[in-house]
């Protein structure tokens, strides 16, 4: 195969993997969904060789799994699921935000302007989430890279990426969206001051703070359906 056609069929499974992929994030393929190679490809309109590779892919990363015999299926989460999630998230990201707080380099100013955006945002009559849920998504993984651990930010892709990118902040109610965006200016507050303790027990706040605001939209779900 020439380097051509070798970039072509790079470019094809990464289309697919990202169109699949994307739409597993997005709900439109629900958890327990098979992924019939055939149909994926006329969808995309690729061959199946391309959908095939994305598959594998999609395995590995932990948003679907392999049955012998069977096929591919999109994975299912519990409620059981969720809270271990959060456990995790709550170590590993406190932990860097007391990492970040440490950090000559972590850069205060871009992360208040991300607050302040995040603020005005949630305090219009008619907040525009998508917008919301990408700034915040930044101010995170902005925090994380600032810890100075390199792989802090990848560990945590691979555990939170798949059910929580669902539940956004339009499921919050006003008071519980007003009090994420005051504890994203606290946390700024206190990378200002370095004051790595307030930035762990801050980032903790704010993480139990999401997971009680969540954990009655997914019981409902898991109460209704079993898996999310």
């Amino acid at each position: 195969m020439s380097i051509r056609q070798d970039n072509l069929a790079n470019l094809s499974t990464d289309v697919a993997y990202q169109a699949i992929r994307g739409r597993i994030l997005s709900g439109e393929i629900k958890g327990g969904e098979w992924l019939r190679e055939a149909e994926l490809a006329v969808k995309l309109g690729v061959s199946r060789t391309p959908v095939r590779e994305a598959l594998g892919r999609l395995v590995a990363d932990g948003l679907a799994y392999h049955e012998p015999n069977r096929g591919v299926r999109v994975g299912e989460w519990t409620l059981e699921d969720f809270n271990e999630i959060y456990d995790l998230r709550l170590l590993l990201e406190s932990y860097g935000a007391s990492m970040a707080a440490l950090n000559p380099d972590t850069e205060v100013s871009y992360l208040r302007k991300l607050a302040d955006e995040m603020t005005q945002i949630a305090e219009s009559d008619t907040p525009q989430y998508a917008r919301l849920t990408e700034l915040n998504n930044a101010f995170h993984r902005s925090i994380l890279n600032y810890s100075g651990n390199s792989r802090l930010a990848t560990i945590l892709a691979s555990i939170v990426q798949v059910p929580l990118v669902r539940l956004t902040f339009a499921r919050y109610t006003r008071e519980e969206l007003l009090r994420s965006m005051n504890h994203h200016r606290e946390l700024v507050d206190a990378f200002e001051a370095k004051d790595s303790k307030w930035a762990e027990a801050v980032m903790r706040s704010h993480l139990r703070s999401g997971w009680s605001a969540m954990q009655g939209f997914i019981s409902a779900q898991h109460s209704n359906e079993g898996i999310i």
